[in-house]
C-alpha cells in the first residue's frame, strides 16, 4: 500500500522570525506509517490548493492562541500571542482541505482553530472564563497524564479504542466554548471542556485538545489516534483497494 503523505501546519516562532517542528509530530505519523512533511507558511490560495490535491492528509498542530477574530471577538487581556499570518493560512488550508474531504487531524490549538473557523466560539483564557479545579495546564514531563476524559459511545473515538473514559496529558489556557455546527463532541472533561471532536460528513476530520505527539511513545491510545489519521489518509483505501 502506497504510504500517505501527511502535510504538517509549521510551528512559529515570531521572535527568531523563524517556523520549525516538533519531532513528536513526525514521529506519531511516521510510526503510524506516513510520511509528515512541515508545510510552508503562506497563505498563497494557488499554493495552498496544490499542496491539498498533492498531500493525502494533513494536522494542524499546536502552537499560539488562535485569534479571536477568527470567531468574530475582540481580545480579552488574558488573551496571549497570536500569529496573523498561520492563522489565515489555516483558513484557507481548512477550507480547501475540507472541500476535497482529505484526512485532517488537530491537535489542542488545531482543535481550536477548527473549531473557530468553522463557526464556533472559544474560552480565550479558562482560569478567567471557565475556573476549575482540573489543571489544564500541567507542568513537564508532558508525556504523562494529568487528567481524565470521559468518551461517548456513540462516537468514533469509542469504537477505536472501547473505553468509555481515559487519562490524557493537558497543556491549554484556551478551549472549545460553543461548538461549530458541522462538529460534534466525541469526548469531555470531568468540568465540561471538549477535549475530542470530529465531523460526522467527514471521511475524517478529528480533534484532540490533549497531546499524542508527546505521549504517543508511552501511550497505546495516542499511538492509534495517529495510526487511524494515517489510515484513513491511505489514497488506496479510499479507493477501495
Amino acid at each position: 500500500m502506497k504510504k500517505p503523505v501527511i502535510g504538517i501546519v509549521p510551528l512559529v516562532d515570531i521572535e527568531r522570525n523563524s517556523y520549525w517542528m516538533l519531532p513528536g509530530y513526525m514521529k506519531g505519523i511516521e510510526e503510524a506509517g506516513g510520511i509528515p512533511v512541515m508545510l510552508p507558511l503562506t497563505s498563497d490560495r494557488e499554493a495552498l490548493g496544490q499542496m491539498v490535491r498533492l498531500f493525502d492528509g494533513f494536522l494542524f498542530s499546536g502552537g499560539h492562541d488562535v485569534s479571536p477574530s477568527v470567531y468574530g471577538q475582540t481580545p480579552s487581556g488574558k488573551c496571549e500571542t497570536c500569529c496573523a499570518e498561520r492563522d489565515e493560512m489555516e483558513k484557507i488550508l481548512l477550507e480547501l482541505a475540507w472541500e476535497e474531504d482529505k484526512s485532517i487531524l488537530g491537535i489542542c490549538r488545531g482543535l481550536q482553530f477548527i473549531n473557530a473557523a468553522m463557526g464556533g466560539t472559544l474560552y480565550q483564557d479558562l482560569e478567567e472564563e471557565h475556573p476549575s479545579s482540573i489543571s489544564h495546564r500541567q507542568s513537564p514531563p508532558y508525556d504523562k497524564p494529568s487528567h481524565s476524559v470521559s468518551v461517548d459511545g456513540d462516537t468514533p473515538l469509542y469504537d477505536m479504542l472501547g473505553t468509555p473514559s481515559l487519562m490524557v496529558n493537558s497543556c491549554h489556557h484556551q478551549a472549545v466554548r460553543e461548538l461549530a455546527p458541522a462538529l460534534r463532541v466525541m469526548a469531555v472533561s470531568d468540568d465540561g471542556l471538549a477535549e475530542a471532536v470530529y465531523a460526522p460528513e467527514k471521511t475524517f476530520v478529528w480533534g484532540v485538545q490533549w497531546h499524542p505527539e508527546f505521549s504517543h511513545p508511552v501511550d497505546e491510545n495516542s499511538r492509534k489516534i495517529f495510526k487511524r489519521f494515517v489510515d484513513s489518509a491511505a489514497p488506496d483505501s479510499r479507493n477501495g483497494d
